[in-house]
C-alpha cells in the first residue's frame, strides 16, 4: 500500500470516495458548515482522486502545469454540522483535450448534502490551457468507462 493511502480515500467502480470529519474550523457561529468550506472538501476529493489514479500535483508542477477550476456549479440541499462524518464522492465525466468535467457530492450517510458540477483545465504557468498528458488521459478514461446502464452509481 502506498504511503498515506488510507488518508486518500479509495477508488470505486464509479470514481472515488473520501471520508472527512467536520471540525470546528469548518463551521460558522451556528455550528453549521460555512458554505465556502464545501469548496475545500470538494478540492480534497478531486486531489485525492487524481493521486490514487497516479496523477500527482507535484509532478505536474515540476513540468510547469497545474489544474485550475474553470467552472463550478453547487447545489446546497442540506447543511452539514460539526462532528459529522462526510463522504466526498468524485466521478469522472467528459474528458476533453485540456479539460475534465467531474461530478461531485458530499453526503452524510445516505443523505446527499451538496452536489457540484466541476470543470477543471490543465494550464501552464502562464495560465494557458495545455493538452492532458497521455498518462493522465489514460488513467481518467479507464475510470470513465460506462457502468452497465451508463448512469452515475453514487451521485
Amino acid at each position: 500500500m502506498a504511503e498515506g493511502h488510507d488518508l486518500c480515500g479509495h477508488l470505486t467502480a464509479a470514481g472515488h470516495e473520501l471520508r472527512q470529519r467536520v471540525y470546528f474550523e469548518d463551521t460558522d457561529f451556528s455550528g453549521l458548515v460555512y458554505h465556502a468550506r464545501y469548496l475545500h472538501f470538494f478540492e480534497r476529493g478531486r486531489s485525492d482522486y487524481l493521486r490514487l489514479l497516479g496523477v500527482h500535483h507535484n509532478e505536474l508542477a515540476a513540468d510547469g502545469l497545474a489544474f485550475a477550476v474553470k467552472t463550478m456549479a453547487l447545489d446546497f440541499k442540506r447543511p452539514a454540522r460539526i462532528d459529522d462524518i462526510l463522504t466526498i464522492v468524485t466521478e469522472p465525466g467528459e474528458i476533453g483535450g485540456a479539460r475534465i468535467r467531474l461530478r461531485q457530492a458530499i453526503a452524510r450517510g445516505e443523505t446527499i448534502l451538496v452536489t457540484a458540477a466541476v470543470e477543471v483545465a490543465l494550464v501552464n504557468a502562464g495560465g494557458k490551457p495545455q493538452r492532458l498528458p497521455l498518462a493522465v488521459r489514460a488513467a481518467l478514461e479507464a475510470q470513465s468507462q460506462p457502468r452497465g446502464d451508463g448512469r452515475s452509481v453514487s451521485i
